[in-house]
């Protein structure tokens, strides 16, 4: 506590700063993660929809929701085979 009262006034401005330098750096960090990843998938809405559900939408949105699942299930199948191919690196 002696250190603290030690200290000028004003160093706790230094102290936010760096904080927020360091949050600003962990956000960039987990948005560049995302938009690598995949995560960033505006049409992912359409994955909830299964055949069942043909009636309660248009033929249009019906023949996305399928191309939409035909592309995840692609990524998925060359994602983990990514996986596969790290593992037997290892």
């Amino acid at each position: 506590m002696e250190f603290l009262e030690s200290l000028g006034d004003g160093w706790t401005i230094y102290l936010w700063l760096v904080i927020g330098v360091m949050i600003i750096a962990a956000c960039i960090y987990w948005i560049r993660w995302a938009a690598k990843n995949e995560q960033f998938d505006e049409d992912i809405k359409y994955l909830v929809f299964t055949e069942e559900d043909r009636d309660k939408m248009t033929p249009a949105e019906f023949a996305k929701s399928r191309e939409v699942l035909a592309t995840q299930e692609q990524s998925r199948i060359r994602v983990l085979k990514q996986q596969e191919e790290e593992r037997s690196r290892q």
